[in-house]
Parts: structure tokens; C-alpha cells; sequence
């Protein structure tokens, strides 16, 4: 069995640990097949990366029961993610990419920036808390703030809020939002629920569109 110090931190490693933390939000522990369907690879070589983490106690494995990140393990993870959403905004920011084609090219680098070139990415942008689809950035110390925000889904009738983030950011998903005017800052008032077919009635800046419920499942806000 390797020792911890033979322990390599690779692009894969951060991907999954980052994989897991995300995952780590459903449920206590994680199942190998939620990894493998998440990072896209055999449950095999889900388990392969589990191994390994937990040699280097990155991980707590417990058989049939699934994974959970160890506190090391969560440090990289928010690290990694931290990097993410920095470049995220930076991108959008700094060089005029569109919020819908960001994550790729995040998702690239976020493993080769330095800590210096982060500190100095994040004094440009203001420190800024949030990425561009409204996720929150993690701090230096790995804390991460609460919002008190809710889905569209559980905003009362008659109530309005702000739109401060969106969960689904497949990018065809984001050009829809957009084209519906459901972007980070915009007032949104619920007129009225169908309740049979799901469809609620809504006021985006003093503008009428229905969206369904999966949609404003995904929409999160600041109630007013």
C-alpha cells in the first residue's frame, strides 16, 4: 500500500475531490456510481480514486455505505473550487466572455493557477463573494457564507425577491434564463401558480413570462 507522502495531487485527484464535496450536498456520504456518473468515468476508476484518497486520507471510505471528504480532503476541494469561480468571473470581467461559456475553459485552468496570481485575480475584481451564475466563492479559509436565498419554486405568491443565483448552468439552459430575463440581479414578482401543469405566472422587471417548475426550481433569490 502506497504511503500518504508518495501521494500524488494531480488534475484528476482535484477533480474528483471537488466532485465529492459537490455531491457531499445531497447526502452525508457518497456512492461510487454517483461519482462515476458525475466525473464520467467507470465505477472502477471511481473506486481507484477512492483508494487512493483514502491512503492519503483525503477520504473516509466505509464499504456499501459510500465516501465522505476528510477535513484535508475539503481543503483541496475548496481550494480547487475557490480557483473556479474566481476564473469564472475574471473571464467574464476581464475578457468579455459570455456567463454560458465560462465553465470550460475555467475548468481548465483552475488547476494551474498559483495562489499569488489568485490573490491578485481576486484584488482586481473587488473580492468579490460571488461567480457570475451566483455561486458563492469560498473564502481564503474555506468558509463559505450563507445567503438565506430561496428557489423561485418556494417564493409565496404575491411576494418578490432578487434573482442572486442559478443552479442549472448547462449553457443552453443559461441562454434560455437570459432570454427570459432570469439573470443575477433582476426583480421577480410571482403573479400566480397553475396547479395542475406546474407553470407559474411571473414578473421579471415589470415584464410577464411563464416558466415551469423545474425552471424555477433551478432560480434562486433573495426575497425583498
Amino acid at each position: 500500500m502506497p504511503s500518504q507522502k508518495d501521494f500524488k495531487r494531480t488534475e484528476s485527484i482535484e477533480d474528483f475531490l471537488k466532485a465529492v464535496y459537490m455531491l457531499q450536498k445531497k447526502s452525508e456520504r457518497v456512492r461510487t456510481s454517483e461519482i462515476a456518473e458525475a466525473l464520467d468515468i467507470t465505477a472502477p476508476s471511481a473506486h481507484d480514486f477512492i483508494n487512493r484518497c483514502k491512503d492519503a486520507k483525503l477520504v473516509d471510505y466505509v464499504s456499501h455505505r459510500g465516501v465522505r471528504l476528510t477535513e484535508a480532503g475539503e481543503r483541496i476541494a475548496l481550494e480547487v473550487l475557490r480557483h473556479h469561480r474566481l476564473l469564472e468571473l475574471f473571464l467574464v470581467q476581464a475578457l468579455g466572455y459570455s456567463w454560458d461559456e465560462v465553465h470550460d475553459e475555467a475548468e481548465r485552468l483552475e488547476h494551474h493557477i498559483s495562489e499569488t496570481f489568485e490573490e491578485r485575480i481576486s484584488a482586481i475584481l473587488g473580492h468579490p463573494t460571488i461567480d457570475p451564475h451566483g455561486d458563492p466563492i469560498p473564502r481564503l479559509d474555506g468558509s463559505i457564507p450563507e445567503r438565506g436565498l430561496l428557489q423561485l419554486a418556494e417564493l409565496p405568491t404575491g411576494q418578490s425577491g432578487a434573482i442572486s443565483r442559478l443552479l442549472d448552468q448547462e449553457p443552453n439552459n443559461l441562454r434560455f434564463l437570459e432570454e427570459k430575463g432570469l439573470v443575477l440581479g433582476a426583480q421577480v414578482k410571482i403573479i400566480e401558480r397553475e396547479p395542475y401543469d406546474g407553470l407559474t405566472h411571473i414578473l421579471v422587471d415589470g415584464q410577464q413570462q411563464v416558466i415551469g417548475e423545474t425552471t424555477a426550481r433551478f432560480v434562486m433569490v433573495k426575497p425583498n
